[in-house]
């Protein structure tokens, strides 16, 4: 008895498997060599490296989400062995235990819950101590909606620092900095596309820079000038792309 006969199936064209984009850690690198200078941060960068000669025992840091405040904190960090902690950590009980290192960053003063008194305390304590205090914020005092008199007043004249938004060449070199980071490699006239085309602030660079790295990895492809495209139509709809 014969076998009966299998008619043969015609094979579907293989799928190219679309890519899970996961949220992993990215490589961004706090060092001195990391920092990029230009006339936005030149100025705030000549006063933190200024310290131990600060006027004061204590210094406000001041720009717009993502101008490299954190970054700039950890450079002064590591040359004064200042622990790190943000506003919300600083409390009346915490006070002696903070100021024993004789270095501080208190970082997002105007975003966190704060505990004005002990702010003040700390402060003072800080002074008392012969230490430093580094304060970063996005705004100025006046914004913060303190009700503490004294310390408003405090803040008001502390010495400060302020970081502006990046002139072009700032914001492109953010950009390449921004793919190293994330180990990947574009052109130049990609990264020229981006730097006309895109909101001018860094905290819009890290947010392309992060949408292309997801596109790259859901579509299984390199960063071309049309998914640069996608991510800036996505990004800033308003903007001509």
């Amino acid at each position: 008895m014969s076998e009966p006969k299998v008619e043969p199936s015609k094979a579907e064209p293989p799928r190219r498997p679309r890519q899970l984009a996961f949220d992993l850690p990215v490589d961004s690198r706090h060092g001195v060599e990391d920092f990029l200078i230009g006339p936005s941060n030149e100025a705030a960068y000549g006063l933190v490296e200024a310290w131990p000669h600060w006027p004061e025992a204590w210094l406000r840091l001041v720009g717009p989400e993502g101008a490299g405040k954190t970054h700039l904190a950890a450079i002064w960090a590591q040359r004064a062995h200042a622990w790190t902690v943000p506003a919300s950590q600083v409390t009346q009980a915490s006070v002696p235990h903070l100021v024993s290192g004789g270095a501080l960053v208190v970082e997002d003063c105007d975003r966190q819950e704060r505990d004005e008194p002990a702010l003040f305390h700390l402060m003072n304590a800080m002074k008392a101590k012969g230490g430093s205090l580094l304060l970063t914020a996005r705004s100025a005092p006046d914004q913060w909606g303190l009700r503490v008199p004294d310390l408003l007043s405090r803040l008001r004249l502390a010495p400060h620092a302020t970081i502006a938004p990046p002139d072009d060449a700032l914001l492109r070199a953010v950009l390449v900095k921004l793919f190293i980071d994330r180990q990947l490699v574009v052109d130049t006239g990609i990264i020229e596309a981006l730097a006309l085309r895109m909101e001018r602030s860094f905290a819009a660079a890290r947010a392309l820079v992060d949408a292309l790295d997801r596109l790259s990895l859901e579509r299984g492809r390199r960063v071309t000038r049309p998914l640069a495209a996608e991510a800036l139509a996505e990004l800033f709809p308003g903007e001509d792309s």
